[in-house]
């Protein structure tokens, strides 16, 4: 069990029966009434965050997350391949765990699994990856009066607003967290 005063962001807990991970929370003493703790709870079935408020001295069950790195080989229709980087075992999951994480998933990329009772429940990409550019229109030499912008098709197929100058085949960095163009690499 774990106290609301030893909440941190990061922590995995139990509610109902489901795992939770506090993403973020705040402990509130007002002037007048009880200390409470607010919360922002993602959901690790799900992904959906939820807000929920604890009084200040409550229990809740706490749930052991451990990590792992795995390294992704291939995908097929909606299951994706991965080898453990420690036992070189195979992981299949499904797409319902990689969510929209899959637009960025290359070849040979390694990333963080989080595992619960001998099962992956959520996974962590790098926050930032390098890709290639399969296609985008050429750039207008001299337009830099503005920043402006144009899609490119990455080689995951995602498709990334990436600075004018930039042309097929070149390699950007890519935040995977937002899926914005960070640099060229």
């Amino acid at each position: 069990m774990i106290n609301t005063s030893d909440f941190k962001n990061g922590i995995s807990i139990i509610l109902g029966g489901v795992l939770f991970q506090i993403i973020e929370f705040q402990h509130i003493k007002p002037g007048k009434g009880g200390a409470f703790v607010r919360t922002k709870l993602k959901n690790m079935r799900t992904k959906a965050v939820i807000d929920k408020t604890f009084r200040a001295g409550e229990k809740v069950e706490g749930a052991y997350v451990n990590t792992k790195k795995i390294q992704h080989t291939y995908n097929s229709g909606a299951s994706f391949f991965f080898m453990d980087s420690e036992t070189y075992e195979e992981v299949v999951l499904p797409g319902s765990i990689i969510g929209d994480d899959k637009k960025f998933l290359k070849e040979g990329l390694e990333i963080v699994s989080l595992w619960h009772k001998d099962k992956i429940v959520d996974i962590s990409l790098p926050p930032s990856v390098i890709f290639k550019i399969e296609h985008t229109e050429p750039g207008i030499k001299g337009d830099t009066a503005k920043a402006a912008f144009k899609p490119a098709t990455i080689e995951t197929g995602a498709v990334v607003s990436v600075p004018l100058f930039v042309n097929t085949g070149d390699k950007i960095r890519v935040d995977t967290r937002t899926g914005n163009y960070l640099e060229r690499a």
